[in-house]
């Protein structure tokens, strides 16, 4: 391949190519012997080859067609990388484990800035069949995530993750480190995978999220004022009283629990409530 068209960048890509960050993230991932590890983008292959020599098994999923096919050349003598070309908002944890003999698999990238919540949002979604998780994020989106209430980062993409997973800020990463080199400051983000919550399934944490979307969508507006569009007021209003939940309260001081627990209180009342 012509070195011009490898130099290209494609959606929203920045290739991190500094040798030293490389080293500190790769010594950052928590990853064994036996262990399966999954890359998203992995772009031109810098981290693949640090990280696999230590995973017993790595799957790099890459969009960009033409970096999926160089890639395959360039580790074709490594019989523990798969290349995959696909988009990992498509790819089925699961199965990805399954047919590689795991229960859970690490999963570790530098994410598209476009993209990160959505991502985010899949592989959290999927984390009975995570290990761990470890991504390289936009500082401003890094902050959100590991927020915590009362401040003003905290909101929902703050309790969306911190319910799945416990998120930890590792280390910030300057724009010279990457190819281009973005407008911004990024940083290396490392997920603790939680317990998932006793009777929940996977319709409950989405009426969960559901409920937190509500929670948060007019920031400026009391708790009881966004949860009363969908529940009755002044049952919203006597829940929040019987958890020692202020009535001038608002969704950005609460802990994630605290949330988990009005919605299962709230949950059984839900119901379209108009208003004249």
């Amino acid at each position: 391949m012509p070195a011009a068209a490898r130099r290209r960048p494609k959606l929203g890509q920045h290739f991190l190519t500094s040798e030293a960050y490389r080293r500190r993230i790769a010594e950052a991932l928590p990853i064994g012997s036996q262990d399966l590890a999954i890359e998203i983008g992995p772009g031109r292959g810098a981290m693949t080859t640090l990280v696999a020599r230590r995973a017993r098994c790595l799957v790099a999923v890459e969009l960009d067609r033409r970096l999926a096919e160089q890639l395959r050349q360039d580790l074709a003598a490594n019989a523990g990388v798969e290349i995959v070309e696909g988009d990992i908002l498509k790819m089925d944890l699961a199965e990805i484990c399954r047919v590689h003999g795991a229960t859970r698999a690490f999963v570790f990238g530098n994410l598209p800035y476009y993209i990160t919540s959505p991502i985010l949002h899949h592989l959290l979604g999927a984390s009975a069949h995570l290990q761990g998780l470890a991504v390289v994020v936009q500082r401003e989106v890094a902050d959100r995530i590991a927020a915590r209430p009362g401040s003003r980062d905290y909101g929902y993409l703050s309790v969306a993750v911190q319910f799945h997973s416990r998120p930890r800020m590792v280390f910030s990463i300057p724009p010279g480190a990457f190819s281009p080199p973005p407008a911004v400051r990024s940083a290396l983000v490392s997920f603790e995978i939680a317990p998932a919550r006793p009777g929940w399934d996977d319709k409950s944490r989405q009426e969960f999220l559901d409920f937190v979307k509500l929670a948060f969508s007019q920031k400026r507006k009391k708790l009881a004022n966004n949860l009363g569009v969908t529940y009755p007021l002044a049952q919203v209003q006597d829940t929040l009283s019987r958890f020692s939940v202020g009535e001038n309260a608002r969704a950005e001081e609460l802990e994630v629990c605290d949330l988990a627990r009005l919605f299962e209180a709230l949950r059984p009342l839900r119901q379209p409530v108009r208003r004249s």
